[in-house]
């Protein structure tokens, strides 16, 4: 496995904090100005509308906190081992910043659930009735398209095993391009 530069990991963890910071600080505004109280943006097409979901996206797992948040912490945990795996070069970086964006919003909404038992969501498209979203459902969604793309496009086969790749492979292809 390749060494990681400590401060690739502290510019991770401040863009996690930042991103968190701001979900939660508009969740928080939400909470407080919404509730009873929609806010239309554009009359007919995008409003502000409180609501506690207690589910995942699209009403999926309602009422399931506990295993929602189970399933968060699996896959935050593997956000975490993939992001260490990959490796320190520059082609990757759009990759390492879609991970870092994804695991901001899957910890921004697991903080709700864990704190309050239910994630604030406020953003809603009622021109196209879309369900109701926040910033971290924003930062989910945008970095998992991301990385769709950046797999489809960008990175092939040979970089996705190279990131799953045992580290004894990884050394012994690594004394093998040497000899």
């Amino acid at each position: 496995m390749n060494k990681i530069k400590p401060l690739r990991i502290l510019k991770a963890v401040l863009l996690v904090t930042v991103l968190i910071g701001f979900d939660q600080w508009t969740k928080h505004i939400a909470a407080s100005v919404l509730p009873g109280n929609p806010i239309p943006l554009w009359e007919g097409v995008f409003e502000l509308h409180y609501l506690e979901n207690t589910g995942a996206a699209f009403g999926v797992f309602t009422g399931r906190v506990q295993i929602l948040s189970i399933i968060t912490i699996a896959v935050l945990a593997f956000l975490v081992w993939l992001y260490l795996r990959i490796p320190e070069e520059r082609k990757y970086l759009l990759l390492r910043f879609c991970l870092v964006c994804l695991f901001a919003g899957g910890l921004g909404n697991l903080i709700d659930r864990m704190m309050a038992g239910y994630v604030v969501d406020f953003l809603y498209f009622s021109l196209i009735n879309f369900p109701i979203f926040n910033v971290a459902d924003i930062y989910a969604t945008c970095s998992a398209f991301g990385l769709i793309v950046l797999f489809l496009f960008v990175h092939g086969d040979e970089d996705l095993s190279r990131f799953f790749r045992s580290q004894k492979d990884a050394e012994k292809n690594t004394e093998e391009e040497k000899s």
